[in-house]
């Protein structure tokens, strides 16, 4: 099967599209397919591109204003020029925004059936950065999925957002996790002590430093007696953080085996956006055997189970997430019972194992078309 990705974003970025699109270039080129990825430039690309596992075609972008981690991609013809050159057989859109219309639109010029991905609560990132255009964001969400052959959502929470939007044609398909790489053999002694010397419980934070991630909630676990806050990650919300969360230690962006040391160092990770359509740290966190605190809301309800693997809190309520931090830090069995059933949680969700499932999706697809066709 030859398949072209066109992601709004891949490594070296560091954010769940671009791993995602990253897990599913790398499983396709495994099961002996044809993967091509089609991604905005970025001044760091030339290196991590060699190391894809796939060729990757880079389309001219400029830095989003005021978020320079972010790209967007320019209008160019190499989105069309990639789908013809590659003969592809299908088009993945992975969380389709700007360049991921030009694929579409590409895909439906072509002939050529397309997937597409929701990774990203657009809605929820106008109501954080504008005060508005909610509705503006969903009639775009719409119009894009709707001319796609298959929607793809990564947790219940999402697939009913979307149906209750008017969009046809979802299914679930969540995500994987690296199950080797995090683990909770990798807790550091020695890290654990640098973090926090005086033997404080050490409650984590891991993603992006942007307001819809609303770290500052962690403001109130900052003040509890015994409890050092760990930042890791990076974004415009940085320096109001280092601010707002007095006492945290900011280790700044850490990938690959160094990050998976850290979360296994962790002893409660803590996360605070309630616009997380799936949030891979909190599987991350979980294989890394660490209780996990995070919202009841999007995909966390699909990952957590409150009060087995962790707690769930009110969405944007600072207060609860420091009463349920603090009644895991007076609790050390909690913590590890809670650990290990999250650990054993997500054994059985590799990306291999989610991988298959997205490939029969493909096929799916390209069945109904033919049955149409006929």
């Amino acid at each position: 099967m030859r398949v072209v990705i066109v992601t709004e974003s891949f490594p070296p970025d560091v954010n769940g599209v671009a791993h995602c699109a990253l897990q599913t270039a790398r499983h396709l080129a495994e099961r002996g397919h044809t993967p091509l990825v089609v991604a905005p430039s970025t001044t760091a690309a030339h290196a991590s591109d060699a190391a894809a596992p796939c060729p990757v075609v880079r389309v001219p972008s400029l830095p989003l204003p005021g978020y320079p981690q972010v790209r967007v991609a320019l209008p160019s013809r190499r989105v069309a020029a990639a789908l013809t050159a590659h003969r592809a057989d299908l088009v993945h859109l992975a969380g389709p925004f700007v360049l991921g219309v030009r694929g579409m639109a590409a895909a439906a010029r072509l002939g050529i059936p397309a997937v597409a991905v929701y990774q990203t609560d657009l809605a929820g990132y106008a109501r954080t950065y504008m005060g508005a255009g909610e509705a503006a964001a969903w009639r775009r969400i719409r119009s894009v999925h709707t001319a796609a052959d298959r929607t793809l959502a990564p947790s219940g929470a999402a697939l009913r957002d979307l149906e209750e939007h008017g969009v046809p044609r979802v299914r679930l398909w969540p995500r994987g996790v690296d199950t080797v790489r995090f683990r909770p053999g990798l807790r550091d002694g020695a890290l654990r002590r640098a973090l926090a010397p005086n033997g404080e419980t050490i409650v984590g934070y891991v993603g992006r430093l942007a307001p819809e991630k609303q770290v500052g909630l962690l403001s109130g676990v900052c003040g509890l007696d015994g409890v050092r806050v760990v930042v890791v990650g990076d974004g415009p919300s940085r320096p109001g953080l280092e601010r707002a969360l007095p006492g945290a230690v900011f280790l700044g962006r850490r990938t690959g085996d160094d990050l998976a040391r850290v979360f296994a160092s962790l002893d409660v990770f803590a996360h605070t956006g309630p616009f997380e359509t799936f949030c891979q740290t909190v599987q991350e966190a979980m294989a890394s055997g660490v209780p996990v605190v995070a919202p009841a809301a999007g995909g966390p309800l699909d990952l957590v189970d409150h009060g087995r693997t962790g707690l769930l809190v009110p969405p944007c309520d600072a207060d609860a997430v420091r009463d349920a931090v603090r009644s895991l830090a007076a609790d050390p069995a909690l913590r590890a019972r809670y650990g290990a059933e999250g650990r054993r949680t997500v054994e059985g969700r590799t990306w291999a194992a989610v991988g298959d499932l997205l490939i029969g999706h493909y096929t799916d697809v390209l069945t109904e078309r033919v049955a149409v066709a006929a």
